[in-house]
C-alpha cells in the first residue's frame, strides 16, 4: 500500500485560483491576500498566515472543492437565535483559520497545518451536491463555519451562489478579522452572521493573531450591508471576564444597534487552555446584566446548564415569543416580525408559518 500524502500536499490538490476580488498585484510580483483583515504579502512558494492561501507561479490559490465537516444541526446551534427559529441549518466546514486561539474548540480542523495534533482531513464535494444535500434534508439555510470562513470565501461564494438560486438563505460563523475588500465581495451573497467578538482589548488580540479594530470594523459594515449579524462572546476566565471589558463590549454592541442579540457563553477548558475551570453561571448572569443595563434589547447565555436567558422576550411587552432548551425551540410564537400580543416589530429573520418546535 503507497504511503499517504502528507496532508499539505493533498490540501494543495483541493485548491483553484482566488477570486479575482480577493488578490493584488503588486509591483514587486508578490501577490497581497486579501481575504481577510491580515492583508497578506504572498511571495512565490510561500502562504499567508492562515497557510491554506498560497502563491504558485505568480497565482494565489485558495481552498476549493472539499468539506472537513458536514452536519445538519439547528440554526440555534450557530448561534443565531432570531434567524427562523426552529429551522435546520446544513453546516459546512473546511480547514485552517487567520487566529490561533488557544481556548479553541474547532482546534482539530482550525488549526491544521498549525499544530501536529490537529488531525482532520478533506473529503471531495462540490457546491451543487453541497445544496442539494441542504434541499434534501430540507434546511433552508447553509451555513460556513467549524474553520474560518473567511479564508475559504471564494469557494463559499459559489456555494452560496447555488443555493440563493433554489430559495435557501446563506451565512457564516466567524471571527469577524475581515478586510474591507472580503465584504464588499460577500455583499448580496450573506443574509447572516454570527460574530465573536472575543475580547475588547488589542492586548487580548494580539495573543490570538488578531486585530480588534478589524473585528469592530467588520461588524458595524455587516450591519450597514443589511446582513443580519449576532455577536457572540465567549467568556474565558482571567482572559475577557472583567466588568470592565464585558462593558465595553456591550456598549460598543450597542453602538452598532442595540437590536443586535449579544450571546454570552460559556468557556469549557479546551485545546491549549485545560488547567482552568469553566465559566461560572454567576458570570454569565452578570454579563446578562452589563448588557442589559447598557441598553441592549436582547442578551441571551450559551453553553451551560441553568441559564435563565435563552428565551426570546418583547422589547415593548415583555410578552414570551420564543421559548428554549439549549439549541431546541420548544415554543414560537412568532408570526413573521411581529410580537403578536402588542404587534411590536421584532428585529431578525423570520417565517409566517414557523414549525412549532425544533425539527
Amino acid at each position: 500500500m503507497a504511503p499517504r500524502k502528507p496532508l499539505k500536499e493533498v490540501l494543495a490538490e483541493f485548491t483553484m485560483p482566488a477570486a479575482p476580488q480577493l488578490v493584488l498585484s503588486e509591483e514587486d510580483g508578490t501577490l497581497r491576500c486579501v481575504a481577510c483583515g491580515h492583508r497578506c504579502r504572498i511571495k512565490e512558494g510561500s502562504a499567508g498566515i492562515c497557510m491554506f492561501r498560497f502563491n504558485r507561479n505568480g497565482v494565489l490559490r485558495v481552498p476549493a472543492g472539499y468539506v472537513a465537516g458536514l452536519n445538519v444541526d439547528p440554526i440555534e446551534k450557530k448561534p443565531l437565535y432570531h434567524v427562523l427559529p426552529g429551522r435546520d441549518a446544513l453546516s459546512f466546514g473546511m480547514l485552517g483559520c487567520n487566529f490561533h486561539c488557544p481556548f479553541c474548540q474547532n482546534w482539530v480542523s482550525s488549526q491544521v497545518l498549525r499544530d501536529d495534533n490537529a488531525v482532520a482531513y478533506p473529503r471531495e464535494t462540490d457546491a451543487d451536491s453541497l445544496v442539494q444535500a441542504a434541499l434534501s434534508r430540507g434546511a433552508p439555510i447553509i451555513v460556513s463555519t467549524y474553520n474560518e470562513p473567511l479564508i475559504t470565501a471564494d469557494w463559499a461564494a459559489q456555494i452560496f451562489d447555488k443555493a440563493h438560486e433554489k430559495g435557501l438563505k446563506c451565512g457564516f460563523v466567524t471571527n469577524g478579522h475581515a478586510s474591507p475588500e472580503v465584504l464588499a465581495f460577500l455583499e448580496g451573497r450573506l443574509e447572516m452572521a454570527s460574530v465573536d467578538l472575543k475580547c475588547f482589548t488589542q492586548t487580548g488580540y494580539a495573543t490570538l493573531g488578531g486585530v480588534l479594530k478589524n473585528v469592530l470594523d467588520s461588524i458595524s459594515r455587516l450591519k450597514e450591508m443589511g446582513v443580519w449579524i449576532e455577536v457572540v462572546t465567549l467568556v474565558v476566565p482571567g482572559f475577557n471576564d472583567s466588568a470592565t471589558e464585558l462593558r465595553g463590549i456591550a456598549d460598543f454592541v450597542v453602538s452598532v444597534s442595540p437590536e443586535v442579540p449579544w450571546h454570552v457563553t460559556a468557556f469549557h477548558p479546551d485545546y491549549t487552555m485545560t488547567d482552568g475551570g469553566p465559566t461560572p453561571l454567576s458570570k454569565l448572569n452578570e454579563a446578562h446584566t452589563i448588557g442589559k443595563e447598557a441598553g441592549l434589547h436582547y442578551v441571551y447565555q450559551g453553553n451551560i446548564a441553568g441559564g435563565d436567558f435563552e428565551h426570546t422576550y418583547c422589547h415593548s411587552c415583555n410578552a414570551l415569543l420564543i421559548r428554549r432548551r439549549g439549541f431546541y425551540v420548544l415554543e414560537n410564537r412568532m408570526r413573521g416580525g411581529n410580537c403578536p400580543d402588542c404587534g411590536a416589530a421584532a428585529p431578525g429573520i423570520w417565517e409566517d408559518a414557523p414549525p412549532h418546535q425544533s425539527t
